[in-house]
């Protein structure tokens, strides 16, 4: 990448193809997980379609929205039950990012951390769909969980056009 692209290279690490045979055999073990905290389950489920392909399939990416009213897909809001299924599911050893989209996603993300009480599971302050790529690309070289938080911050920051 070049030093225009904004990418924390130096902090990214190329997996070798026995690596990622190993981490495709086992979705993702290893890597750090990503949660897509919204309030809209159809918002979450679009973004979790759209980041998978970008992990190469390597990264678990879960999505965590609507709120508890009976449906599958849930009504709008936030969901404390979604947050925290989806960590586990997301969870492979690495660490779990939570990407939230806005509002009382980010309240309701912060009460499931604190009953978790682990710091392998962070909440990170970015854009919702760049952040997210920013993420998942990361996430799917190795990179630590402090690392793929960066890298979805500093997406932050990267121009459209």
């Amino acid at each position: 990448m070049t030093e225009s692209s904004n990418a924390p290279t130096d902090r990214v690490r190329v997996l070798s193809s026995n690596e990622q045979s190993s981490v495709a055999e086992g979705r993702g073990a290893g890597l750090v997980g990503l949660v897509l905290v919204s309030h809209s389950s159809k918002l979450a489920g679009g973004l979790r379609e759209l980041l998978e392909p970008l992990g190469g399939g390597l990264v678990r990416v879960e999505a965590a929205g609507g709120s508890e009213d009976g449906t599958t897909e849930g009504g709008l809001g936030t969901s404390y039950e979604r947050i925290e299924a989806a960590v586990a599911a997301a969870d492979t050893g690495a660490g779990v990012l939570l990407l939230p989209d806005l509002g009382s996603s980010v309240l309701t993300a912060r009460l499931v951390l604190a009953d978790l009480g682990r710091e392998d599971v962070q909440l990170v302050d970015a854009p919702f769909v760049e952040g997210g790529v920013a993420a998942v690309v990361a996430a799917s070289t190795g990179a630590s969980l402090a690392d793929v938080a960066v890298a979805a911050r500093e997406a932050r920051a990267v121009p459209k056009f």
